[in-house]
């Protein structure tokens, strides 16, 4: 079974009740299973997908999830568009809990992950507005019709984690001007523009981080995710209907064009069946 969309979820977001006819499915992938079995069904008549980041239960931590296998499996659907549902702390005053961003870059501090497909050959893709500019458009459109607090734009901060920030640390982050911090966009939105996938971000503030001089609990964090996780449902509902199948025109579709370095002849049968989702249009 073939899916067109596909969300993402994170903490606090692990099961949409508004896909129907569902049906779960085990997705192996030469970078391992998963982090869960991906539920796909219809939303607002459409193939979508679901993946819970972390795990059923939340068992992964940001530094254990497997993104690679994750991204992977989605491409194997089919799936053209990926929206990110993300719980992130605010750096700035004005951006608030319980409201939402929709950032448009992304600063790495993260260390510990595996961020590409391409460990056997040379790729270097683009990666300068690592969100997808229509899809994101799109999705703040739909955040706007259902009446939600939202901001479009902005830098999202991705630590390593699992540990929050030091005061030091989120101070410093808001001097260099960052919006929003989180520890799960990395290497997520890397691998998606590897893929060819359209990717874009609904992250739902949940506390000010530590700059406040408040403290920052997971309690906090899960509370806030869960009020407004009717919010996110109601965006995700909303925004199905506007997102078009196929967009020749965006660059996310085509950023393996020019960027495989290596030779076609250099290529193993082995990498090439590997990484035949990924690439295979290439290497014919």
């Amino acid at each position: 079974m073939n899916a067109e969309i596909a969300f993402v979820g994170g903490t606090g977001f692990y099961s949409p009740d508004l896909l129907e006819d569902a049906t779960t499915l085990a997705i192996s992938t030469p970078f391992g299973p998963p982090s869960s079995d991906i539920i796909v069904g219809l939303v607002e008549g459409r193939a979508c997908a679901f993946l819970a980041r972390h795990g059923a239960g939340h068992r992964f931590s940001p530094s254990r999830i497997d993104y690679r296998a994750n991204i992977y499996a989605l491409k194997s659907l089919g799936v053209t568009n990926v929206i990110a549902i993300s719980a992130v702390g605010s750096l700035k005053e004005k951006i608030k809990p319980l409201e939402m961003v929709i950032p448009d870059q992304l600063f790495d501090r993260t260390k510990l992950r595996s961020n590409t497909f391409f460990e056997d050959i040379c790729v270097h893709i683009s990666f300068a507005d690592p969100f997808c500019r229509d899809l994101s458009q799109e999705l703040y459109r739909a955040a706007q019709r259902v009446g939600c607090s939202v901001k479009k734009g902005g830098t999202y901060i991705c630590i390593e984690g699992p540990q929050f920030s030091t005061r030091a640390e989120s101070n410093a982050y808001r001097h260099m001007g960052f919006d929003i911090i989180g520890m799960t966009a990395l290497p997520e939105a890397k691998l998606a523009r590897e893929a060819e996938m359209c990717f874009s971000m609904l992250a739902t503030v949940t506390d000010y981080d530590v700059w406040r001089e408040e403290e920052v609990t997971i309690e906090t964090v899960i509370n806030n995710v869960n009020r407004n996780a009717a919010s996110t449902q109601e965006i995700i509902q909303e925004v199905v209907p506007h997102l078009p199948i196929t967009n020749g025109s965006c660059q996310c579709r085509h950023a393996l064009r020019d960027a495989i370095v290596t030779s076609t002849e250099a290529i193993s049968d082995e990498v090439s069946e590997k990484l035949r989702p990924i690439v295979g249009k290439y290497l014919k």
